[in-house]
């Protein structure tokens, strides 16, 4: 068999996916940025760069060199995992190379082997890889239908399940901008004596007092695990878990994705650092961003689509190919705006995400919504 014959069924399944208007393909940064996730605008700190610049010049390695267990556990890990946890309100913290994969390392370790999992339907695809690959008993709710998880968890219970039940939610979702009821879920996590994992990705540095996220007043229980990425409004990249010790032992010792990777860079751990204290010190980042949310709302709404209340707002579509047409648009007008499809989300709810950064600032906020209704009118 030649070396085409056997790339044919990949190429087929590319063929398939443009016929669907849902191939994707790689793009450079060009435009104002309204599709980063770099909400507060600390990609670009100079603070930032400074704390990471004066560490490279007092001998912090450009890389960990080995895995947390061997020889890759530096002092700026232990800093910030330290700074985290009081930062945020919990007993303890561990620093992970990213969202997906502390998602993937939580729930393919904590839940364990006759447990059930409640997924959100909506969650990000790092959590249903994570629950999928593990060991317990996996179920999806309806999206922030705090009901839906109490009867799911009720008929588990009816038919014999013993273990424990994980409630498995984002407090701010990524595609639709809305927000989970973060205290009906704990209500329910409660009632059944079960844990509650949080995915703050898109909340923290954005919400909470001195950004300390959605569910800031949950943080510190034993039921509670929150995650905590530090590559969206930190401006850096990794992410963070915060937990009780115990559970935080448990990961150090049962995680694989933990034991057996790289650890993260450590000047990545003093970039975070200092994004905490920058979240802390400024909350006028918040504030401007907020004044972002409402003026695009409102211009949202002028135009017919529904605000979703957030820094990420959705324009949807429905059809693939359109929703991608007036992505191309906008991007040609000098909009950095991106068309998200199925898989990623729903079939029939094609988009444009809106991602309200402190890149942009009020008259690109009009100007988009301008080109936007004229090319909607054609």
């Amino acid at each position: 068999m030649t070396g085409r014959a056997l790339l044919d069924r990949y190429e087929a399944s590319l063929r398939g996916l443009a016929r669907k208007s849902r191939l994707r393909a790689l793009s450079g940064r060009a435009g104002l940025d309204f599709a980063s996730n770099d909400y507060l605008g600390l990609a670009g700190s100079k603070r930032m760069a400074d704390a990471v610049a004066t560490a490279l010049a007092n001998g912090t390695s450009v890389g960990a060199t080995g895995s947390r267990l061997l020889r890759g556990n530096d002092p700026e890990h232990e800093a910030l995992e330290e700074k985290a946890a009081s930062f945020f309100g919990a007993e303890r913290a561990l620093f992970f190379g990213g969202g997906y994969v502390a998602n993937f390392a939580v729930l393919t370790t904590l839940p364990q082997k006759g447990d059930l999992i409640v997924l959100d339907e909506l969650i990000h695809a790092s959590a249903h890889e994570g629950a999928r690959a593990g060991r317990a008993e996996v179920v999806e709710a309806k999206h922030n239908d705090a009901s839906a998880v109490d009867d799911a968890i009720r008929s588990w219970r009816t038919g014999g399940g013993s273990g424990r039940a994980w409630i498995v939610t984002e407090s701010l979702y990524s595609m639709d901008g809305d927000f989970a009821p973060l205290d009906d879920l704990a209500a329910v996590a409660d009632r059944h004596e079960a844990f509650l994992f949080v995915d703050e990705a898109h909340a923290t540095g954005v919400y909470g007092p001195e950004g300390r996220g959605l569910a800031h007043h949950l943080e510190g229980r034993d039921s509670v695990v929150v995650l905590h990425t530090c590559g969206k409004a930190l401006g850096a990249s990794g992410a963070l878990v915060t937990a009780s010790a115990v559970l935080c032992d448990y990961l150090v010792n049962r995680c694989r994705p933990f034991i057996y990777a790289t650890a993260p860079s450590p000047l990545m751990a003093v970039a975070s650092a200092t994004a905490l204290d920058i979240v802390a010190d400024e909350p006028e980042r918040r504030e401007r961003l907020a004044r972002l949310v409402k003026l695009a709302g409102d211009k949202a709404e002028t135009l017919g689509f529904v605000p979703s209340g957030s820094q990420i707002l959705p324009i949807l579509i429905g059809d693939n190919a359109r929703a991608m047409q007036l992505a191309e648009a906008l991007q040609a007008r000098g909009f950095d705006v991106r068309g998200i499809r199925p898989p990623t989300v729903p079939e029939g709810t094609a988009r444009l995400r809106i991602s309200l950064t402190l890149n942009i600032g009020e008259d690109d906020v009009s100007s988009l919504f301008a080109a936007l209704q004229e090319e909607c009118s054609q």
